[in-house]
């Protein structure tokens, strides 16, 4: 029996590399829904190849133009994620919508599906109480799939809190990881997006190259695994091979080797583990060992990553976490569109953590989504504001 499935984000990188695994077990799927913006070339390819019972396109005026190309076909295009419809069910859903904007569309879906792998690490980070409330009360698995996190699920199982010292997320340093330092305020879009490991989308890669998607997936740990901050910290292993280290009281430490590819832990998730994962590739991957002798591991240098100066803040108060990403993800898209340099991006988040009105909107302890979305909006208006002042 075929499994029903949807991705939220289908699109996107982790959304493309999903559906490349589809390809791969084509008999073993029933696309339910698929989920875009506003790529219209490839939305149409998607429907035509995939044929989901659903396709939601957010940006209206691309759900216009395809809603009318696609007007006598099976496929129920659709411009909402208010999920009614019970033929939405899936046994499996991938939600890979990059963005605070992934989080409500996951909540709606939590009742629709039984697991849900989840690479939206904004929504974990957020608005976390309420994907856990939803999902204990419709009995449905989160999993996470983003390689480090998806790594320490692997590495704590059957290990009692108490037993371990620390956790190590590992971060590749990103392309500017040996930049001179004065070469870092000619920094361009272009430079930031070429990752030396990865295949990403533009957000995370620039949050990778500011070391900021670190700072994040520190606390999506703490949220996802219950971990308390103290026993969590990032070192740079530009290898990119071991992507999480728990080290034991017991003197022994475990880490989980897997290649540069979002392959792995999406497939890996999405079968249990019980695959062959030279299926999903076009050579056979074998222990690359090559590294081995030359793996390094380092703190990060504060000079080349700045923002990790406010690791020990990012704990400070319960919506911190909420100012920190929704500050980011503004400065990420001015820096994208070329309004601010680099180096603006770790010196506005500080300068909002400093800001009069910060403690106000940090405080508080969000029991809806319309909470969240306040302080967002009141994080985004601030860091608008900072920029009007230093321009």
């Amino acid at each position: 029996m075929k499994k029903k499935i949807s991705i939220l984000g289908s699109t996107g990188s982790i959304g493309l590399n999903t559906l490349s695994i589809i390809d791969k077990k084509k008999n073993f799927f029933d696309i339910i829904l698929l989920s875009s913006n506003q790529n219209y070339e490839l939305i149409c390819r998607q429907i035509k190849k995939y044929k989901p019972k659903f396709y939601i396109i957010k940006d209206f005026k691309t759900y216009n133009k395809v809603k009318e190309k696609f007007k006598n076909t099976n496929t129920e295009i659709l411009n909402s994620f208010k999920f009614k419809n019970k033929k939405l069910k899936s046994e499996i859903t991938i939600s890979a919508i990059p963005g605070i904007i992934g989080l409500k569309p996951t909540i709606n879906i939590i009742k629709f599906t039984k697991k849900i792998l989840i690479a939206n690490k904004e929504a974990v980070i957020c608005g976390w109480s309420l994907l856990k409330r939803s999902a204990t009360k419709y009995k449905t698995k989160i999993i996470p799939v983003d390689s480090e996190h998806f790594s320490i699920s692997q590495l704590i199982k059957d290990v009692k809190m108490d037993d371990i010292e620390k956790i190590y997320l590992t971060a590749s340093g990103g392309p500017f990881l040996n930049l001179k330092i004065s070469q870092f305020k000619n920094i361009n879009p272009r430079q930031a997006l070429v990752h030396p490991k990865w295949k990403m989308g533009k957000k995370i890669s620039i949050d990778s190259s500011t070391l900021m998607n670190k700072l994040l997936e520190l606390v999506e740990a703490q949220k996802l695994f219950g971990i308390p901050g103290h026993k969590l910290d990032i070192l740079i292993h530009p290898e990119s091979l071991i992507h999480a280290i728990v080290k034991l009281k017991n003197g022994l430490s475990k880490f989980l080797y897997h290649e540069t590819s979002m392959v792995i832990p999406l497939a890996n998730a999405i079968f249990d583990g019980k695959l062959n994962i030279n299926l999903f590739f076009k050579k056979k991957k074998d222990l690359n060992t090559k590294y081995f002798p030359n793996l390094i591991f380092k703190p990060p240098n504060q000079k080349i990553f700045p923002i990790i100066k406010i690791i020990k803040r990012i704990n400070e108060h319960p919506s911190t976490p909420i100012i920190i990403n929704s500050a980011n993800e503004v400065l990420v898209e001015q820096f994208l569109q070329k309004n601010i340099p680099f180096t603006y991006i770790s010196k506005i988040i500080m300068t909002i953590m400093n800001d009069r009105n910060y403690r106000k909107y940090a405080i508080k302890n969000c029991k809806n989504i319309n909470q969240i979305y306040s302080i967002d909006y009141w994080a985004r208006e601030t860091t608008y504001k900072k920029l009007k002042i230093l321009k």
